[in-house]
């Protein structure tokens, strides 16, 4: 017999009344503008300048993000760009100098630049049309290396690259490897020389090594592309080797590597679930502090008690909220911490190291009210064949979760997978009276090789299911209304989209296809030249449109567009190098062929999604009215 003493009653009749009066608190957020979740921050990008006295941010300038730089001491900002074609987006501080990429159009033929702290002396490093240029190490800490950072170049020809040493103050290009074998990465030391090269024959991955600048490469590891070994950082020493390997593993884990007897010397971390997914290394220290991995949010494991303490305090001081140093300066007397969760975009502070004090430097959404967003709440179900699928779900601000409206959001990518954080996508989404389900179907990264193996060649098979198997879990819940459920995805998600209504055209009342693809053969024979080493193996993850063109066939929306009978709305941008515009086209003659309804929106001045903010704004505008057309949520 089960005996119940008046205490448990009591406090269990507490607690459930404290819960109901927590959830009654929150009440049905006010229709808020759609510019409002796309509109660039005021400013983003924090970063700190080498000697502290300064920090950069990016912030609009005639409708494109620039770069701004400002006295820590001061409220005056100087623009140090003045692009107006095109968004700035990755940029970094070295010396006195800062280093940003830009690209035309969207072509992500990257090139990159410097400009002074006050805007002048603003130069073209790698002034190549048609080439692409990324960093390789910004030799940051490294004494003697101020002015210099290694970066790679495919001038040669646009499959492989070439390392080269780059003077931001001359501009001056020094080959430092003369790449005849055509590696395609790049490892370096703690001293900043090339220690490690990889090389693929499209299946299996050859990593070659050298003790110095002056030796050979000579093979060192080879593994199947199944296997995960990815060279992180040297130990203080510059001789062993801190990989993430998943090699031997299911989950891939930290792992200390002798390149002198070519085996592992111990597992320095590994976690039960999740793939762990990068370190951090403090150069100047000479010390590995910690290791990454994302479970249904992002963790931390540290090696080093200095940065253990400083994470925890701030962990502390933000809760409820991720915080993070994004950026700190040579001395570690400054840093700049960024703060957010899933229902809060980033905010910046400046932290002092000794005395621990934080003060706000930027928010950049101040017209984002946390209060009027929508919870992320990590879920899990099971697919058909017994895997289980993390994800997420976003309901509507002080709606009971029933019989609602749903956007089902598949992840680009395959190979990615979501998270917990903010996404002006889903509260958009959630504000607008919809429920949105995003699932790391089969093939999201971070949860092992099992996992990830299960999704080789089954686009629109089986990886489809598991998104199909979540459109049931979420009616089985009584949360989706089966008459109001729409699709929406970008690259990969907008090839799940056209898949669902293809192969699966009674579940869905509405499709936004963003810079999808709708044909397996045309995308294979459209990729970008720096991805064809890889191309084999991409034949044997997605298939060889020779030895499985029935498979590839069976696959492709394109080629069974006399099965769609949804609504479609379709996005493209013209220049888009991934997925070529003739993907979307095709998709569009078939079905106007047919009668079927889709709307089709073409930015010439866009690549792989759209990045200008006006752009943004015409895209999220027409997704609204197509989905309140079709779904028609209850107000």
């Amino acid at each position: 017999m089960i005996r119940f003493s008046i205490l448990s009653v009591l406090v269990a009749l507490a607690v459930l009344l404290h819960s109901c009066k927590q959830e009654t608190k929150e009440t049905a957020a006010p229709l808020i503008d759609v510019k409002t979740f796309f509109k660039n921050g005021e400013k983003s990008t924090f970063r700190i300048s080498p000697d502290g006295n300064y920090f950069s941010y990016r912030a609009d300038y005639k409708g494109k993000t620039n770069i701004f730089v400002q006295k820590v001491s001061d409220s005056t900002a100087v623009r140090v760009t003045n692009d107006t074609l095109r968004s700035i987006f990755n940029y970094f501080w070295k010396g006195d100098k800062i280093v940003y990429a830009q690209d035309i159009g969207g072509d992500e033929n990257f090139q990159l630049f410097s400009v002074n702290a006050d805007g002048t002396d603003l130069k073209a490093l790698t002034p190549f049309p048609g080439v692409r240029s990324d960093i390789i190490d910004a030799l940051l800490n490294i004494n003697g290396k101020g002015k210099e950072l290694i970066v790679q170049i495919n001038k040669r020809v646009k499959e492989y690259f070439d390392p080269y040493l780059l003077n931001i103050e001359t501009g001056a290009l020094t080959l430092l490897y003369d790449n005849k074998e055509n590696y395609d990465s790049w490892v370096t030391d703690n001293n900043g020389v090339i220690r490690l090269a990889s090389k693929t024959d499209g299946v299996n991955i050859t990593w070659n090594y050298r003790n110095t600048d002056k030796d050979p490469f000579t093979p060192l590891l080879r593994t199947s592309f199944k296997d995960f070994f990815s060279p992180a950082s040297f130990d203080k020493d510059n001789k062993n080797i801190y990989a993430l390997s998943n090699i031997g593993r299911d989950k891939v884990a930290l792992v200390e590597y002798d390149p002198a007897t070519k085996k592992d010397v111990k597992e320095l971390y590994a976690d039960n679930n999740y793939d762990l997914s990068s370190i951090k290394y403090d150069r100047k220290k000479q010390a590995l502090t910690s290791v990454h991995w994302e479970a249904e949010k992002q963790e931390e494991h540290f090696f080093d008690k200095e940065w253990e303490a400083i994470q925890n305090g701030l962990d502390q001081k933000f809760e409820g909220y991720e915080t993070e140093i994004v950026s700190y300066n040579d001395a570690r007397t400054k840093a700049i911490v960024a703060t957010s969760n899933d229902r809060a975009p980033v905010k910046y502070y400046i932290y002092d190291f000794q005395t621990k004090e934080t003060n706000e430097v930027a928010n950049p959404f101040p017209w984002i009210e946390e209060k009027q967003m929508s919870h992320v709440k990590p879920i899990t179900y099971k697919s058909r064949d017994g895997l289980e699928i993390h994800g997420y779900l976003t309901l509507p601000l002080g709606l009971a979760p029933k019989n609602l409206p749903v956007v089902v959001n598949p992840h680009g990518g395959p190979w990615a997978r979501d998270g917990w954080y903010y996404n002006p996508e889903t509260q958009f989404l959630a504000n607008r009276g919809y429920a949105i389900l995003q699932m790391n179907y089969r093939g999201s990264t971070g949860y092992g090789k099992k996992f990830w193996e299960a999704s080789f060649k089954q686009w629109g098979k089986q990886m489809q299911d598991d998104i199909t198997d979540g459109v049931e879990w979420l009616k089985k819940q009584g949360i989706a209304d089966e008459k109001r459920i729409a699709i929406y995805g970008g690259s990969y998600g907008g090839y799940a989209t056209l898949a669902g209504i293809t192969f699966t055209p009674d579940l869905y009342a509405a499709a936004v296809d963003y810079v999808g693809v709708s044909n397996l053969f045309t995308f294979m024979n459209t990729i970008p030249p720096y991805w064809k080493p890889y191309l084999d193996q991409l034949h044997e993850m997605v298939g060889d449109p020779k030895k499985d063109s029935l498979l590839l066939a069976e696959a492709s929306p394109a080629l069974h567009a006399d099965k769609i009978k949804t609504p479609l709305f379709i996005a493209q941008g013209a220049n888009d190098p991934r997925v070529n515009k003739a993907e979307s086209d095709q998709m569009v003659a078939a079905l106007k062929k047919r009668g079927i309804d889709v709307e089709y929106m073409v930015k010439n001045d866009e690549g792989h999604g759209f990045h200008n903010q006006n752009n943004q704004y015409d895209f999220y505008g027409a997704m609204e009215k197509f989905l309140e057309k079709y779904l028609k949520p209850k107000k």
